[in-house]
């Protein structure tokens, strides 16, 4: 890692770039690869700057191991002014200082590292950034993502010069494996503790008791706790530090207002092997997010809601370091009735795109999809809490969307595309969409001047191929479309092949014909005069050509149409591709009714099932509401891996008219399967093979 990251600085170098900034997850070398790199420059001057003294007193070390007696290094720290040292480590506190700044001249450092470079749209960090310039700046951070609106990529002109993010460095094997219990909160007077919760029902004798139980029973790798407790008060910190104490473990409460000297005795004391001097629990109250390093920590334990993804694998991280006799980290997190559960699995995983249905996915499957030996365990009741949370949760408010496009757009220096938050794994795009009917229109709520730049009817054009064509369910209309912007005309013969090379599907005429109704809108009963067909050739027709002479409504709508290529192409899988379905996906009514070739889209008129134009698309509620008629409350279920039992409408007899199409449906009549599970209030219809 550390040799890609400082080949591609150099590269950097080579184009006339003169900043740059290394995102790397904590435990996998940044302040090492710094003095690589700086090695590499050889700079005269070196500035190194951190926001606390034992961080400076550690990225010293580091250097020294590096450099050797080959630099002369002070600090630069309170009464600590090194000034005539090569390379200088200081306190942002203390060199921002305008009295401290003049000391120095601009081109005094050829140099600088800003370390924890997140922090640095603070006034403090400003100020140093803009009275130094230096021949090479350097940011490094674990999480650049910032809420609060600052862009700290414009700080490095939005050059990375590296990026390995926890998911990554785990599968590398940089870090230490962990084991998660994700376990129930006690209950207390019957109710399970949540973010609103008293602090005697908090702080309660029974809530004690249940905390140490689980820390015994899922215990450390060599049995020598050396823990960190994440706690969301400081009064609740300061108790339970107490009450443990009284249980006869060594314990300590640290928070905002401790000093760094304690921060820093404790610290050694907890990784001591002295039994006289040894501490079990550092108890703290968010302090040790970020900026400290604990290499022995073998167990953390969290007794605050997840409020935040990011503050999770900051604290998570405290305990990924790898050192030498420790054998993987024990996570213990107590989860109770809080609305942001769903953080959980978006933490852990490392999936950021804000699907409900991934996250499902991802709660189903364990620990199969993490990296190395790492598992993932939850108990049923915390399991279920997780599920209730994902949803009830509303991942599509404006605030959070407007956060994540700002994130992206900062990150890349200028709007991104759908395609770019695809490619970066970001928040899944389309989220967009169905939040404002199109892309651009989100887009162009952010960006005041882009809706002047097309008319109503582009509008509304964009707002219909985005909902209606590129929702990545159907593929033939996106690929005719795209051909057909690029050259506004294509042979049928030319998307027959590419249908059958890239993905061995057979393009028939009622496939053509239903493409040529949506992508005119018939389908929608929303008529536009876009495509034709004569002699195999599908062209555009003059008012859709008029369109496209507009480049932003031109823009946007291939980026629709990139995006759909890029969701369907990744989850296309051959074998489990049937003739428009891929087994196990998501699709709506209208989805089903548009990949059957319908000619309108019936979905209102669906209930259940419905034999139309040889196709019976059969939809089954598997798991039943407990307030729906018992009229209706079918028996439907797998009998066993092959075997489905079905019942028809109520008052059918074997001489109806659906009926005997269904049993004579060998003459014909394709039925798929679609299963609908309730999980809450979310209904989801998966294809099931027949």
């Amino acid at each position: 890692m550390q040799e890609e990251a400082l080949a591609n600085i150099d590269k950097i170098r080579s184009t006339g770039k003169n900043k740059a900034l290394l995102i790397s997850a904590t435990g996998t070398g940044k302040t090492y690869l710094s003095a690589f790199d700086v090695q590499k420059f050889n700079p005269k001057k070196f500035l190194f700057v951190v926001h606390r003294k034992n961080i400076a007193e550690a990225a010293l070390k580091t250097f020294a191991s590096v450099f050797g007696d080959s630099r002369s290094m002070g600090f630069y720290s309170g009464n600590e002014k090194d000034v005539d040292s090569d390379f200088l480590f200081s306190t942002i506190q203390t060199i921002c200082r305008e009295e401290n700044l003049k000391q120095f001249e601009k081109n005094h450092f050829d140099y600088i590292v800003i370390d924890e470079s997140h922090r640095a749209g603070a006034d403090s960090y400003q100020k140093i950034l803009n009275h130094f310039n230096p021949k090479f700046l350097l940011g490094m951070t674990a999480t650049p993502e910032r809420t609060d609106g600052l862009d700290i990529f414009k700080l490095y002109d939005h050059t990375i010069a590296y990026e390995i993010r926890l998911h990554r460095a785990m599968s590398e094997g940089m870090l230490s494996p962990f084991h998660y219990y994700g376990i129930t909160n006690i209950t207390v007077g019957g109710a399970i503790i949540d973010d609103k919760a008293e602090f005697n029902r908090i702080t309660s004798e029974e809530r004690i008791e249940r905390i140490i139980e689980k820390v015994k029973l899922y215990g450390c790798d060599d049995g020598q706790v050396r823990g960190l407790i994440f706690c969301s008060k400081i009064d609740e910190c300061e108790y339970f530090s107490k009450e443990f104490n009284k249980r006869g473990y060594r314990t300590i409460s640290l928070t905002g207002i401790s000093k760094d000297e304690e921060r820093s005795e404790a610290i050694l004391r907890l990784e001591s092997n002295s039994s006289d001097e040894k501490l079990d629990y550092i108890f703290t109250v968010d302090i040790f997010n970020e900026g400290v390093d604990i290499p022995s920590v073998n167990q953390i334990v969290m007794l605050r809601p997840t409020q935040s993804a990011i503050v999770f694998v900051q604290q998570l991280g405290r305990g990924l370091r790898k050192v030498e006799n420790k054998d993987y980290l024990t996570v213990i997190d107590f989860i109770g009735n809080y609305s942001s559960n769903f953080l959980v699995p978006i933490a852990l995983y490392g999936d950021t795109s804000f699907n409900k249905d991934n996250l499902r996915k991802l709660m189903a499957s364990g620990s199969s999809l993490l990296p190395g030996s790492s598992t993932i365990n939850f108990d049923r009741i915390a399991k279920e809490k997780i599920f209730e949370a994902i949803d009830s949760a509303n991942l599509q408010q404006w605030r959070d969307l407007k956060n994540d496009y700002l994130l992206l757009k900062y990150r890349l220096g200028r709007i991104p595309k759908m395609i770019d938050f695809v490619e970066q794994g970001f928040r899944d795009p389309f989220q967009f969409v169905l939040y404002s009917k199109s892309y651009f229109n989100f887009v162009s709520r952010n960006e005041s001047n882009l809706k002047e730049s097309i008319s109503n009817e582009h509008v509304v054009m964009l707002e219909l191929f985005s909902m209606e064509i590129a929702n990545a369910k159907r593929i033939e209309e996106v690929l005719i479309l795209k051909e057909l912007v690029l050259n506004k005309q294509v042979d049928v013969a030319k998307i027959k092949t590419q249908l059958e090379n890239e993905y061995n599907i057979q393009f028939s005429i009622d496939i053509l014909n239903s493409c040529i109704r949506n992508l005119n809108f018939e389908f929608i009963r929303k008529t536009k005069k876009n495509v034709f067909a004569s002699n195999n050739t599908l062209y555009l027709h003059s008012e859709f050509k008029n369109l496209l002479e507009n480049k932003t409504f031109c823009e946007y709508l291939e980026d629709s149409l990139n995006y759909a290529k890029a969701i369907f192409d990744a989850k296309f899988i051959s074998k489990k591709y049937f003739e428009g379905f891929q087994l196990y996906q998501k699709y709506s009514r209208k989805d089903v009714c548009r990949i059957l070739n319908w000619e309108l889209n019936e979905e209102a008129t669906v209930y259940g099932y419905k034999v139309k134009y040889s196709t019976c698309p059969i939809f089954v509620n598997y798991h039943k509401e407990d307030n729906i008629a018992a009229s209706t409350k079918f028996d439907d279920r797998f009998l066993n891996q092959n075997e489905f039992q079905w019942f028809s409408k109520p008052q059918r007899t074997f001489k109806s008219k659906d009926i005997t199409e269904i049993k004579n449906y060998k003459n014909g009549l394709r039925m798929p399967l679609f299963i609908k599970r309730v999980m809450g209030k979310v209904l989801i219809f998966i294809l099931w093979e027949m």
